[in-house]
């Protein structure tokens, strides 16, 4: 998915500022809890995420990065937004997630995701599996921000992309050349509020996600 766009490298588009949220209550936890086996659940701060217990927090705080996204997106435009949980589980309700019988989740759903922001949150938003990195740049120059498919390890660019796909990070513009986003399991400050050129971003990116417009209601 990385195609060339000569003529996106000589635009700008970004919404900047953006807050930087994580789906992990406690950012400094995030390269333990990838890398090193620590337990999610035993986030001494998992109440800020509106989670009625440690445990469902525990449940749901991995399939939360499309939520921090919402979130960063929401506050960016009305400069408050429901706690992380409370939209998860607004989401869950339209069908955005799926509980399987074996205990796992199928999720984020795109099309019931946006027609609940649409409803709920009176979000221009709309779903896009066509995407090369031409046309991410296009949307963004349309003044939109993307939640973008991409691979997690997007967090670790100096390494070959293992894949795509399967993570969601706001993409909030473009400037030189370099896509900026926001990645809610960035492992350090640098990987949460992010840069990369835009043809090593395609070598993560999926080529779908949502479009959405924070300007409009």
């Amino acid at each position: 998915m990385a195609t060339r766009c000569g003529a996106c490298e000589n635009t700008s588009t970004l919404h900047e500022p953006v807050e930087a949220i994580t789906q992990y209550a406690s950012p400094e936890l995030i390269s333990a809890i990838a890398y090193e086996g620590h337990d999610p659940g035993a986030d001494p701060a998992w109440a800020v995420s509106g989670a009625a217990s440690r445990e469902e927090y525990s449940t749901w705080c991995r399939h939360s990065c499309g939520m921090a996204c919402l979130r960063m997106v929401l506050i960016h435009r009305d400069g408050d937004a429901p706690p992380l949980l409370e939209l998860l589980h607004g989401v869950r309700k339209a069908g955005g997630y799926v509980e399987q019988p074996d205990g796992s989740v199928k999720g984020l759903i795109y099309a019931p995701f946006v027609e609940y922001v649409r409803d709920t949150h009176r979000l221009d938003a709309r779903v896009r599996t066509d995407l090369d990195t031409t046309a991410l740049l296009q949307e963004l120059n349309q003044g939109r921000m993307v939640l973008a498919s991409v691979h997690k390890e997007i967090r670790r660019p100096d390494r070959p992309a293992p894949g795509r796909g399967g993570h969601l990070v706001l993409v909030i513009g473009h400037h030189g050349g370099m896509v900026h986003f926001r990645n809610p399991s960035g492992h350090r400050p640098d990987a949460v509020s992010a840069t990369l050129p835009a043809e090593r971003f395609g070598e993560f990116f999926a080529g779908r996600g949502v479009i959405v417009d924070p300007a409009r209601q």
